[in-house]
Formats: C-alpha cells, structure tokens, sequence
C-alpha cells in the first residue's frame, strides 16, 4: 500500500504561461527551425523559462509549484513521447517530435485541432494496431530534478490517461488501449515515487464533457488502478472547463486523494461531500483577464464540504497573457480591472490565506464556517435575462443567389482562391513597429502597405488563380485589427497568449459598448480591386470569432456582446459592396470552438450564433458572393450549423486532418472549398497531391459546388513556401478542370 501523502499544498495553480514574457520561446523555437540554433541552444532557453517560472511564483508566496508543464511545442504532444506512441513513419526523422508537430518535406505532421472549447491547439495523438506504449519518463523527471537543483519541490503535471486517449485518433476506439496505457502510468508513478515526489497531477478535462457510461466505467477503473498502485505519490486528479456532473461520484468512489474542480465555469452549490478527499477548488480564473472578486470566491469556498480545501485557478494560466504591469498603455481605470498570470497567481495566495484565517476564526468560535456571502462563484457571465430571440436574417434563397452571382462573377469550374492572408514581410513588422513608436509617419507606412497590395495582385495573377485577395498586409491580426478600429476594445503591448508551438496573438480586451465610428477594410479592398479585373475579396472577422478570440467584458450575456459585433460587421459588408467588391469573405473559425462541451446547452449557442452571422451578412445584395472560412476545429460536428449560416461559399480545413470532413459533407447544399495545402507545416505539396485530395473531394460533392484553396491563411508561411505551394494548387486545379471539360461537363 502507498504511504498516505503529505497535505496537499493551501495554494496552487494548475499550470503557467510557457512562451516567455517577451515571447522568448517564439524565438528560440523559430531560430532552431531555420537553423540558425541548435536543440542544445532551444533546450537552455526551455531552462532559463522554466527557472523564471518557479522563482516567481515562489516569490509571490504560491506553495506548490507545478512541473511538466512547460512544452517546446503542445502537451499532448509531450504524451505522446512519454508514452512511446510516436508512429513509426516519424523515427527516422531527424528530430520525431518536430517532424510529428511540424511535418517535414515528404511526411505531413499529425492532425492537429482546438484544445477543448479555446483557441490553443494540441497535436492529436495517432494511436493504431501497431502502437506499441513504452514509458520514456525522462522528461518530467528531468524537470523534478532541475527545480530541485534550484531549491523547489514540485509537483509534475501529466495529461491523465483517459483523456489522452479520448483526445487520440481514431477516436473513441482508442480507449481500447486502456490497459497498457495504465501500464505505464504506474511505472511513471513509481519512478516519480522513487524521486521523492510527493504529489502527481492528472488531468482530466475530457470528464467534464458527456460521457457515455462505457467511458465513465473506463475512468472510475483506470483510477482504481493507479490509485491502488504500490508505489506512488497522492494522486491529484485536475478537471477544468466546466462541471463534472456524473464524473464527480465516479472519482471519488476512487483512491485518489486530490480532485480539482473548475468552480468558474462549473458551480460549487452542486458538489456532495467529499469526505477523505482535498477538493482543489478552482475560483480564480484561468480564461479572462478580469479581477476576481473576493466575496463571491470565498461564498464558493465556504460550500466546499471536504477534508481539506486548496485555492487554484479554474485550469492552466496558459490562456493568458503573463503581466499587466507591462501594459502602462492601457487606460489606467481598465488596467486596475484586470489580472494577467501573475496577479492571478497573487489573487490564490490571498484567497488561500483569507480561507485559512476564515476556518482558524470558525474553529476559535465553534461556528460552522466564518466566511461570509452566499451562492456560488457559478460562471463569469452573470444571469442576466436574456435579450429577445434574435431575427433570422437571410438574404433571397441560395439557388437564386447562385444564379446572379454566376453570371456577375462568370468564374471557371472548380475555381482557384486563398483564404485571405499572405506572407508577412519582416519589413512590413518593422515599419508596423515604427508607426507605433512615431519613428515612421503614416503615409510612408501606407506606401509600403500599397506596394506590397500590388506585389500580392501580382503574384497571385502570374499563378493564375481565379478570386485574388489583397493579402493583408496592414493586419497584425485577423481579431486585433478590427479591435483597433472598433469602440468598446483596448489592445495590448505584450499580451501575448501562446495558440500552438510558436503562433502566439494578442487578444483584444472587450470592455465596452461595440460600435463601428467608420469604415475598416474599405480602402485596402478598393485598392486591390482597381489592380485587377479579377475578382479581390474583400476580408473580415465574423462577429463570433472577433469575440470568442478576444477576453469579454462579463457584465452582459455573451450572445449580447456578439450582437453589438454582428452589428459592427454589417455596416462593413454594407461599405465594401458600395465600393464594388462582389466577394465578401466574413470568417468564423470560432464557431466550433465556443460550442459548449455538454450537449444540453449547444442548441441555444447554436441558435444564436448562426442567426448573428446572419445578421451580419444579410445586408448584402444577391449579386454579392458571401465566403466563410472554418478551420481546425472538428467542423463535421456542426456541419447543419455551417450550413445554416447561409454563405454562399464556406472554406474548410481539410488537407491537414486527412480529408476526414469530406465524410460528412455530401449534403451540403452550397459551394465548399475543402482545403488541398496544410499551411501550418513548412512542407510544399506537390500538384500529384493536391491532385489527389480534389479527387476525394470530387467523389463527396459536385464539381460545380468545389472550390479549391489552401487550409487557412499564408501569414506564417515564407514566399517561396507560397508561391510553389499555390502553384502545385493551380496546377493541380487545371489538370482536373481539363478531364472534367474532356468529359463533358
């Protein structure tokens, strides 16, 4: 039997921004990819974040520190490796893990999609007959030991064994596999044991989603298990993004002596008792950047009925930006609203010591509990009545669209486009950077901006691709742009939140009223068009998206907020068809990320966030083409919904997860664009490839209904990498167009 753990520590964060304040990582991993570093260079950066990590929060008075939470690319990922299933086709790769994230030329990477209900994404894991699990646990007991080196007890942190395998492709079948993956949790847990850990953290977050009993009875027996293991240190088992529900009983009929629950998104006024058990209570926010008020997170810590109650935040602080102190830019009345990572982390250690003044107080008078307030912590969002239903708004019906637009747009079968996005030049950043620091004047900036317009019209013509965009040369962001230009948002300096390995963004603050005061996109789209008699479109963020990628103000409904933003973007639709654009590509990637992961509550979400991108679009003529653009979010799930949002034209990710959307696609009643490139990898498909994937395409819909286009935008991609890549795509495009010709249709 294992020794009964020490207490688990009063204070606690469930994990920590990784990229670095200054975005350190980014960096390194970018100079190491191009060669100019070696891993030894990136694994010392890897180090010296690490090392900031854990001094700070032990300054800032945090008493148990995580480990293993720090990644050179995705946690999943980091799994993966621990547990040997790294599929055979990569080892010969000159360094598997990258080659796995990245890809390499002639060997695509591994599907990669939204980690749950955020923007980050994690690399799916490939789990087939021929995986064989073997422990490699040289990382996260490297990392004990390097804390230890520094004078710091950690507690390693390790994605939980049902989750893994509920996250892993093939899905569902993957849990099969349970058993040898228990394996080799218990071999971890003993060498952990062996090392001197006192506490382990497995997280769970697929329990807080619908769960069939099978999968339920998979929990409960993995955690009898591992709670039964000879050998380990106290299991703490994490949850976050919402309630456990049914989960809950299920865990705690187990060994496991900690469990974490998310008592933001989730409510402490459902939870039983938890006798024999620390409920690791998460009442500080781990997903917006707003001050936790103190009244309502002790009311939820005073309905925590346990053996013994630890402070946390509600999941990883990895979703947001590190320090608000380094933004003296913001209005000063905003910046005394907000906590970034390490004023979250100071909100748990004075939440933990006015808990533990509030019990010595209950004990001292023979009271019950000395905290004060009632009700829970329950959501961010307040209960606010709803507003009224929102209208469907809808344009004249599809087929008499289709009709005008074919004959305005005349395009080719099978026509050629990218998603919006082109290269951003070092150049451009520069003279970006300049404008802001008043070192550039502004006209001189929009030369440069113009120059590169053309530059783009240019290439894209000489490729021969049929719908052009203007590439974007004055966004730093598909989100902040429009945040910038709109009331009610304010933008940071160095709010940086990691998305995937080096991609980071800058999520606006939505703290007020949206209004649009004037036209956005309007003069670079006019510009583009005046270069070309080939169709630009023009290029927005749809209302969801802007919002779902930004942190929200809480004092109104989320669906309120979009529809102040759905309002904003129909003004601009309205501006851009005055102008003469005749393809309005309005985007909404987020539409499957803010899906709720239980399925009671995704009807309503689904409701009203189909009928706001109506409403944005539904000022538009019949003659003007609507293009939508989804991607690495397992969009087959709400295709119904895709196709309620009523575009004429909805461009999807594809090329990068195999094609497995064209499964589902065979009702879609409108034009759809499964991509034929992965733009997060720096490989460059050949035209037999491309060729190849239209094919499968083609056997699913129609060809008068195919698009062909890349997966999502090229602003991370090199030149070169685009203008072969586009060239295979086009290539590929022509040669299918001239069978199809051939015969006869």
């Amino acid at each position: 039997m294992s020794p009964t753990p020490p207490p688990f520590p009063a204070s606690t964060v469930l994990g920590y921004p990784r990229i670095g304040p200054r975005r350190e990582l980014k960096r390194a991993l970018e100079s190491y990819w191009e060669g100019r570093s070696t891993r030894a260079e990136l694994e010392r950066v890897g180090a010296g974040l690490r090392e900031a990590t854990w001094r700070r929060l032990a300054e800032l008075g945090l008493e148990g520190l995580p480990s293993n939470t720090f990644s050179l690319y995705d946690q999943v990922l980091d799994t993966a490796v621990l547990l040997g299933a790294v599929p055979e086709r990569y080892l010969a790769a000159g360094d598997p893990y990258f080659a796995m994230a990245r890809g390499t030329e002639g060997l695509a990477p591994l599907r990669m999609t939204k980690w749950f209900d955020t923007n980050y994404h994690y690399i799916v894991p490939e789990i087939g007959p021929e995986t064989v699990f073997k422990l490699d646990a040289s990382k996260p007991l490297a990392e004990v030991r390097e804390a230890r080196a520094l004078g710091y007890g950690t507690r390693p942190v390790v994605l939980g064994p049902v989750t893994f395998l509920l996250l892993a492709d093939p899905s569902g079948a993957a849990l099969g596999r349970l058993d040898e993956v228990l394996a080799c949790y218990e071999e971890l847990l003993a060498a952990l044991a062996a090392e001197g850990v006192a506490w382990v953290q497995l997280d769970e977050p697929a329990l807080v989603a619908d769960r069939t009993p099978r999968e339920l009875a998979a929990a409960g027996a993995a955690y009898d298990r591992l709670g039964s293991a000879a050998a380990r240190p106290g299991l703490f088992v994490a949850t976050y993004f919402g309630d456990l529900g049914e989960a809950l009983p299920v865990l705690a009929a187990t060994p496991v002596e900690a469990i974490g629950v998310d008592l933001v998104r989730g409510s402490a006024a459902g939870l039983p008792e938890l006798p024999g058990k620390t409920v690791v209570a998460g009442v500080v926010s781990g997903r917006d950047v707003w001050r936790t008020p103190p009244e309502r997170a002790l009311a939820a810590l005073a309905q925590v009925r346990a053996d013994r109650v630890t402070v946390s935040t509600s999941c990883s602080l990895l979703h947001v930006p590190y320090d608000v102190e380094a933004e003296r830019d913001l209005d000063p009345g905003l910046r005394g609203r907000l906590a970034f990572a390490e004023q979250k982390v100071t909100e748990v250690v004075a939440l933990s010591s006015a808990l533990s003044s509030a019990q010595s107080s209950a004990q001292s008078s023979g009271s019950p509990s000395a905290l004060s307030g009632g009700g829970s912590l329950g959501a961010a969002v307040p209960s606010t009545p709803l507003t009224a239903p929102v209208p469907r708004e809808g344009r004249s019906p599809y087929p008499v669209r289709a009709a005008a637009q074919a004959e305005h747009l005349r395009l080719p079968l099978l026509p050629t486009t990218t998603i919006g996005s082109f290269p951003q030049t070092g150049e451009l950043r520069a003279a970006r950077a300049a404008v802001t620091a008043g070192a550039l004047e502004p006209a001189a900036y929009e030369r440069l901006v113009e120059a590169e317009i053309e530059r783009v019209i240019r290439l894209q013509e000489r490729l021969g691709l049929d719908v052009l965009v203007h590439g974007e040369p004055e966004r730093n962001d598909m989100v902040q742009y429009f945040a910038e230009h709109l009331d009610g948002f304010a933008v940071t300096r160095n709010g940086w939140v990691q998305s995937y390995g080096s991609r980071c963004t800058r999520p606006p603050i939505l703290h007020g009223d949206v209004s649009r005061p004037g036209p956005i996109t309007v003069r670079w789209a006019s510009y583009a068009q005046s270069l070309t008699s080939r169709p630009v479109k023009g290029m927005l963020t749809g209302p969801v998206t802007i919002v779902a990628w930004s942190f929200v103000r809480d004092d109104l409904p989320l669906r309120d907020v979009v529809l102040q933003v759905a309002d904003a973007v129909r003004e601009e639709v309205r501006d851009l068809e005055a102008a003469g654009v005749s393809i309005i590509q309005v985007d909404e990637p987020a539409l499957r990320e803010l899906l709720p992961l239980r399925r009671a509550s995704q009807p309503e979400y689904l409701e009203w966030s189909v009928s706001a991108y109506r409403r944005a679009t539904s000022g538009a003529g019949d003659r003007t083409q609507i293009h939508t653009h989804l991607c690495y979010s397992d969009a087959g799930e709400i295709l119904a919904a895709i196709d309620g949002l009523d575009a004429d034209v909805t461009t999807i990710e594809s090329a990068r997860s195999g094609a497995r959307i064209l499964g589902s696609v065979g009702g879609f009643g409108r034009g759809l664009g499964p991509g034929v490139y992965d733009i997060h990898s720096p490989r460059v498909p050949d035209a037999g490839e491309v060729e190849e994937l239209l094919r499968a395409t083609l056997r699913a819909l129609p060809a008068e209904r195919v698009w062909v286009n890349p997966d999502c935008g090229l602003k991370t991609r090199a030149y070169e990498e685009v203008e072969a890549s586009l060239g295979n795509v086009v290539e590929a495009a022509r040669r299918l167009r001239a069978e199809l010709a051939g015969a006869g249709r």
